[in-house]
């Protein structure tokens, strides 16, 4: 067979083994298809599948095809952290700062810290886990956020699952993710700071915000139909001068949208285009992480690592969101509900190791034993929560006008990304 013909079989596998295996088991109620994809990826890697068949997957996933695949994995992602940038909305944030302030920092620092302290672990159990480019630093603050993080785009879905999204509890759980998605792409700024290049970096952050006013000023003036073609040629600029910068070019893509103001576009037409980039390119991203794990330390030590960083990851957010609880005085069995969903990893935490391993401050293990941490705390999720909800009747108040609607004073106080650049609100 030739490439073309290889890329295809490829592709039918990428999609029709992780579907089938999703239908077939009926895991719909303990996992999203996304969690299936990146597990059905660690199981057709080099690591297990390739290892007992290693003639299956050097013609099957030949570097020809990976590199194709690689291809369309870099812009599903791209697309995808740009929308989430236009969606990012901090307006409701704003108005309820000091809960979401208590919230979030105690639900990000405390499995923060918790992680940082199993990545100390990790390094004086054996060698195989820090990247060959990292400071000791990089790895422990790399490893803690990857513990802290919430995957916001799945905490959705599960949150439509639970039938909660739209009511006060769920509007309340998105703030406080919205709040950490911010901290998320701060931090990782920080851990892809290059001293040597720290010049180059603080030029582009320059550029940028003088680029940022001249594209929102054209934006303005453009109908919305060409606001879709002009923001896909600003992403993929934003993304090109991040990554020449030696930041990232999923940190530019983040940039790219977060300054433009999602009243620009259609609310439907942007929840198809998210549909759409899950359902038809982003299983690519998926199955092709799965495809990167190593084993090189041993099965059983990644499997320990996974578990340790698991234990840091769900009790440090469970830990911290209850401290909250106790300083705002939640409900009974509020934190542990809010703790359980604020957990959820796979997404944006699977964007975020990818980076690290990237930039060669992880290796393959120490990414294949976050990969298993955040599939076993996403599929925990759903199972720990609903008995709980049911149980409390799940916040079943219809969402009040204060949840539905912005406060206009507080939304015209708003400090956001767009605003710091060209002076207005949105």
């Amino acid at each position: 067979m030739n490439s073309t013909d290889i890329f295809l079989v490829a592709m039918m596998i990428i999609f029709g083994a992780p579907y089938l295996i999703w239908r077939l088991a009926r895991l719909d109620y303990y996992a999203p298809l996304v969690v299936v994809q990146i597990l059905t990826g660690i199981v057709l890697g080099p690591g297990i599948l390739g290892a007992a068949f290693p003639h299956y997957y050097d013609t099957v996933f030949s570097g020809t095809v990976i590199q194709a695949l690689n291809g369309v994995a870099w812009w599903a992602v791209m697309l995808f952290v740009w929308i989430a940038g236009i969606e990012l909305d901090l307006a409701q944030v704003w108005a309820r700062r000091r809960e979401c302030g208590i919230t979030a920092s105690l639900a990000l620092g405390v499995p923060l810290v918790f992680g940082s302290i199993a990545a100390i672990m990790l390094l004086g159990w054996q060698g195989g886990w820090i990247g060959a480019a990292a400071a000791p630093w990089q790895f422990v603050l790399g490893v803690g956020m990857a513990c802290a993080v919430t995957a916001l785009p799945i905490l959705i879905l599960l949150m439509e699952k639970l039938a909660i999204l739209r009511l006060p509890l769920g509007q309340r759980i998105l703030r406080y993710a919205s709040l950490d998605d911010i901290a998320i792409w701060a931090v990782l700024a920080v851990i892809l700071l290059d001293w040597e290049r720290v010049g180059r970096q603080l030029l582009f952050l320059l550029l940028f915000v003088c680029a940022a006013w001249l594209f929102r000023r054209l934006m303005r003036r453009l109908a919305e139909s060409d606001r879709w073609y002009v923001g896909l040629i600003w992403l993929a600029a934003c993304g090109l001068a991040a990554d020449r910068a030696g930041l990232h070019y999923m940190v530019g893509a983040f940039l790219a949208g977060a300054v433009i103001d999602r009243e620009w576009f259609d609310q439907t037409r942007m929840d198809l285009l998210r549909h759409h980039v899950l359902l038809v390119v982003m299983p690519v991203f998926f199955l092709s992480t799965g495809l990167r794990t190593g084993w090189s330390v041993g099965g059983a030590a990644v499997f320990v690592a996974a578990g340790l960083l698991l234990l840091a990851s769900v009790g440090g957010k469970l830990a911290g969101v209850h401290i909250a609880g106790r300083l705002l005085g939640w409900g009974r069995g509020e934190a542990w509900s809010i703790g359980w969903l604020l957990q959820t990893k796979a997404l944006i935490m699977i964007i975020f190791v990818n980076i690290l391993l990237d930039r060669h401050l992880i290796t393959a293990d120490t990414f294949t034993a976050l990969l298993l941490m955040a599939v076993v705390s996403t599929m925990l999720t759903v199972p720990l929560v609903a008995p709980r909800l049911r149980a409390s009747g799940g916040d079943r108040q219809p969402l009040s006008l204060d949840d539905a609607a912005r406060p206009a004073d507080e939304m015209n106080a708003l400090p956001n990304a767009a605003a710091l650049i060209d002076g207005t609100s949105t």
